[in-house]
């Protein structure tokens, strides 16, 4: 079992997306004709983790799936999300990263 202490936790939750995107990516790349809608912080991410390819939103600590209508906030959701990892060997992931 990977403990992980409260403050760790939290900083984990408010950390931002493309911070985090940028320590799983094998490739990252932001769209620069993407114009949101909503906030004016969004970013669009052309990225591949592991050997897919996904299309995300960004905004501070949250992310959007574009293509799976799906998404989270914060660095263990993303580790999640992204690898298919249950909450654990996440906690463990972003611990190997040095997050």
């Amino acid at each position: 079992m990977v403990a992980v202490d409260k403050l760790t936790l939290t900083r984990w939750r408010e950390m931002d997306a493309i911070a985090v995107l940028s320590s799983f990516a094998d490739h990252a790349k932001v769209d620069p004709s993407f114009h949101p809608r909503i906030s004016q912080q969004t970013s669009r991410w052309h990225v591949r983790v592991a050997g897919r390819e996904w299309e995300l939103l960004c905004t501070g600590p949250k992310f959007w799936d574009v293509q799976a209508e799906r998404g989270g906030g914060g660095a263990v959701d993303m580790a999640m999300y992204l690898y298919g990892l249950p909450f654990k060997a996440a906690v463990a992931l972003l611990k190997e990263k040095g997050l």
